[in-house]
C-alpha cells in the first residue's frame, strides 16, 4: 500500500467537514467500486468530469486566464502601439475597470485571440509556466496555483485511486490548463478538454512545430460542454461537478445515463476564506442550475459549512 493509499485509508476528505455532502460523496465511490454489487461499475467506466474556474479554483473577481491576457497586452504593446488607442486594448492598458466589466464576448475573445496567437505551442507553454510562477493573486498574496481548492484536489486523489478517470471539462483555453494540470491536479494534458486557439503545422529552423493561428476554436459553456465530453471522451461520465448555470447541461447530460450517477454543484458562500455570489453574479452566475440541483437532489457544497479548509495553505 502506496503512503497515498495510507494516508486516504484514514479520511480520504481531511478538509471536509462530516456531514450530509461528505457522506454523499463516500457512499457513491463506495456503492460504485463494490464488485458484484447492482451499482458496480467497471474500471473503463468510472468517467469524473470537473469544471475548473470557480469549481478547482477562484473565478473571482474575474478568470485567472484573463489575467494573464491582460497582463500579455501589457508585454505585448511595444511590439503593438495601436492598441494604446483601440479597443478593447486601450481599457487594459489603462485599467478602466468599468470599460473591461462591460467587455463583450466579441471584446473578450479579440484579446485572447491577440495574447493567445502567433507562437508556437512549446512557446506558449512556457510563457504561461513563467506567468504562474512569477504572478501572484491581488488579494490573497499567493501564486494562482496556490489558490486551488484543497477539497477538490482531496476529491481528486479520491476518485483517481478508486479507479476513476477524471477530466476537466472548461470553456476556458485547454493550452492554458495543460501547462498546470498535471502538476496541480494529477490530471494529465490529454484528459483536459477546452476551448483552444487553431494550430498549424510549419517547419521552422528546419524544426517542426505547431504555430498557434489567430483563431478560436471554443468550448462553449452551457449545451457546448456535453457536446465536447462526447467529441474528446467518448463516454457519458458517471460523475460530474461544477458551479455555474455554465455547468446545468453537463450535470443534466451526466444525470440521463443509465445507473447511479453523482451530480456535484459548488456554492461559494465564504466570503472571508474565498467569495460569496450565486444568482446576481456577472461571474460564475449560480442561478438556473441550483433550482435544478434542489428540485432533482444534486449535492450543493456549502463552501462556508462544508470545507474545513479551502486553500492548501491552510492545511495542516
Amino acid at each position: 500500500m502506496s503512503h497515498l493509499e495510507r494516508s486516504m485509508s484514514n479520511d480520504p476528505l481531511k478538509s471536509w467537514s462530516d456531514g450530509v455532502t461528505k457522506s454523499a460523496i463516500l457512499n457513491f465511490v463506495s456503492r460504485v467500486t463494490a464488485e458484484g454489487t447492482r451499482d458496480f461499475v467497471p474500471h473503463a467506466k468510472r468517467i469524473a468530469v470537473f469544471d475548473n474556474d470557480g469549481t478547482l479554483w477562484p473565478e473571482q473577481p474575474t478568470y485567472i486566464q484573463f489575467v494573464f491576457a491582460f497582463d500579455r497586452v501589457k508585454a505585448l504593446v511595444p511590439e503593438h502601439q495601436e492598441w494604446r488607442t483601440r479597443q478593447p486594448f486601450q481599457a487594459v492598458l489603462e485599467g478602466n475597470v468599468e470599460a473591461l466589466v462591460a467587455l463583450n464576448e466579441k471584446g473578450l475573445r479579440e484579446i485572447i485571440t491577440a495574447t493567445h496567437s502567433g507562437m508556437t505551442t512549446d512557446e506558449f507553454s512556457a510563457i504561461v509556466t513563467a506567468w504562474l510562477a512569477t504572478t501572484k493573486d491581488k488579494r490573497f498574496k499567493r501564486f494562482y496555483t496556490e489558490l486551488v481548492y484543497q477539497p477538490m484536489l482531496e476529491l481528486l486523489a479520491y476518485l483517481q485511486i478508486n479507479g476513476f478517470k477524471t477530466f476537466i471539462v472548461s470553456g476556458a483555453g485547454q493550452d492554458f490548463i495543460r501547462v498546470f494540470a498535471d502538476k496541480t491536479y494529477c490530471v494529465p494534458p490529454e484528459q483536459v478538454v477546452g476551448s483552444t486557439t487553431a494550430t498549424q503545422f510549419q517547419v521552422q529552423n528546419l524544426r517542426p512545430v505547431l504555430l498557434k493561428m489567430p483563431s478560436v476554436e471554443p468550448v462553449e459553456d452551457g449545451p457546448g460542454k456535453p457536446v465536447a465530453i462526447n467529441r474528446f471522451i467518448g463516454q457519458r461520465p458517471i460523475f460530474a461537478f461544477g458551479n455555474s448555470d455554465g455547468d446545468k447541461e453537463m450535470l443534466e447530460w451526466t444525470g440521463a445515463g443509465i445507473g447511479l450517477r453523482f451530480m456535484g454543484i459548488v456554492h461559494h458562500t465564504d466570503a472571508d476564506r474565498e467569495w460569496a455570489y450565486d444568482r446576481q453574479s456577472d461571474v460564475g452566475r449560480l442561478d438556473k442550475v441550483l433550482d435544478e440541483a434542489n428540485a432533482k437532489g444534486w449535492t450543493v457544497v456549502d463552501m462556508k459549512r462544508d470545507w474545513n479548509v479551502v486553500f492548501p495553505t491552510e492545511a495542516p
